[in-house]
């Protein structure tokens, strides 16, 4: 079976919208694109090198797949374009979009009944990347494996959050936390089936 795993980069106060420029994003008006650069050091690079260090497909939504595909083919490898562009992959869309990229595919018939078959198959593992509007769909089932989430330290207010109204309720395990020296928190959780609760009682 393949893991499907989650990366994203979110503010302390849980907006994942635009991280990497003032242009990425800006539907209802988000002003304050570029929100990781300032904390965007050694350590935050190495994680995601390690992220990226596996073999590896994406599996992105529309949005970030334009974004992506905008950028990286023609990225040098120094930049880490290779891992990207060896990558498969799998687009979700409500449409029929003309996917350009190299080694692209549709997710068919929906993003979810596709993503429920490639985990089962074996493979590389599913990393899904941005995508704010997929992951919303993707919080719903059980197909998430892991969470790896990148807490910057800088409130943008409204915007769109991680974990938004749709989130099923899940239990999580800590796999793995450290702290960059510019203060993000890169931390790796594993699902863990229901939510556990109890009393402090008097």
């Amino acid at each position: 079976m393949r893991r499907l795993i989650v990366t994203t980069f979110v503010t302390l106060d849980g907006v994942m919208q635009a991280p990497g420029g003032p242009d990425e994003d800006t539907s209802s008006g988000f002003t304050h694109g570029g929100w990781t650069v300032p904390f965007f050091d050694e350590q935050v690079g190495a994680f995601m090198e390690t992220t990226t260090g596996v073999p590896f497909d994406l599996v992105l939504g529309r949005r970030t797949y334009d974004i992506f595909a905008g950028f990286w083919p023609t990225a040098s490898q120094e930049e880490g374009a290779r891992p990207l562009n060896d990558a498969t992959k799998y687009v979700a869309s409500r449409g029929r979009p003309e996917l350009t990229w190299e080694r692209s595919v549709l997710l068919e018939p929906d993003p979810v009944t596709a993503l429920r078959a490639l985990v089962q198959e074996d493979g590389r593992e599913l990393q899904v990347h941005g995508s704010s509007d997929l992951i919303q769909t993707l919080l719903a089932t059980d197909l998430v494996d892991e969470y790896r989430v990148l807490v910057f330290p800088v409130l943008v207010g409204p915007g769109k959050r991680l974990f938004g109204s749709g989130t099923a309720p899940r239990g999580l395990r800590l796999l793995e936390s450290q702290v960059s020296g510019s203060g993000v928190v890169m931390s790796r959780y594993a699902t863990a089936g229901e939510v556990r609760t109890g009393t402090f009682g008097a």
